[in-house]
């Protein structure tokens, strides 16, 4: 572990085992911090590498999830910084869109955010200070179609953000959130494999449309998501609380 700027920082990661997540992960890693990392699925489950602990846990079951951070808390200490990456998109036409689809939009993406914000804020308040740092979306600023229960979430998400924020603003605490647009990671991959399945369109082309939506004409980095939250984490931050940084070479404000 390095002695960096946050070497006093124990971080947890939800949906840290790839993409986003995982480029989240190395990057405070790099800057000192310890780590605690969620994800459903790991190879070896429960397993620390390179000073991380990897715990085993679906985000839309609270018991597991309680379980798992107060593992964190018992092997690092309690949680300064929080990360809620965890989340998926579901396509398809509001017509097809029924109430199982909107129900697990809403638990990966949204009451997600609100059970591990509740597992760790108290022990923020309590330490007086603590980050909490939403991965949400720009689909959390503006709508996009056929995607609407996950539109949906992504809005409560930002929604949230900004309510918390007051709420703990006195605390030594800051909420914050970030709106990557299209982002190159192996979800966006198989988005865009799945469209081509149900179109016929190539590849190429369909990954070309979101890179499109960009101003930029690009896909966004996971590295540059990394980035921000490593700059919301640090002592530089401290003032910026109820943000929403928009990732996205200028799609949306």
């Amino acid at each position: 572990m390095s002695h960096g700027p946050l070497h006093d920082q124990h971080a947890l990661i939800s949906g840290a085992s790839r993409g986003i997540g995982a480029a989240i992960a190395k990057a405070l890693a790099a800057e000192g911090a310890a780590l605690s990392l969620i994800a459903r699925h790991w190879k070896s489950p429960d397993a620390a590498a390179d000073g991380a602990l990897r715990l085993a846990a679906d985000v839309t079951d609270e018991a597991t999830l309680a379980g798992a951070t107060a593992k964190a808390v018992a092997t690092h200490g309690p949680v300064t910084i929080l990360v809620n990456n965890a989340g998926a998109a579901e396509t398809a036409p509001f017509s097809r869109t029924d109430s199982a689809l909107v129900r697990r939009m809403l638990a990966l993406n949204l009451e997600s955010v609100f059970a591990l914000t509740r597992l760790v804020l108290p022990g923020m308040i309590a330490a007086g200070g603590g980050r909490v740092i939403n991965i949400a979306s720009t689909a959390g600023l503006k709508g996009y179609p056929y995607v609407s229960a996950y539109v949906a979430a992504k809005h409560g998400v930002v929604g949230f953000t900004r309510a918390l924020a007051l709420e703990v603003a006195k605390s030594g605490v800051t909420v914050n959130a970030i709106c990557p647009g299209y982002t190159d990671t192996d979800l966006v991959a198989a988005s865009v494999a799945g469209i081509a399945a149900k179109t016929g369109r190539p590849l190429e082309d369909i990954r070309a449309g979101l890179a499109a939506s960009n101003p930029q004409g690009r896909l966004i980095s996971p590295h540059e998501v990394a980035a921000a939250v490593v700059y919301l984490a640090g002592a530089a931050a401290g003032g910026i609380n109820g943000a929403t940084l928009s990732l996205s070479g200028g799609e949306t404000a």
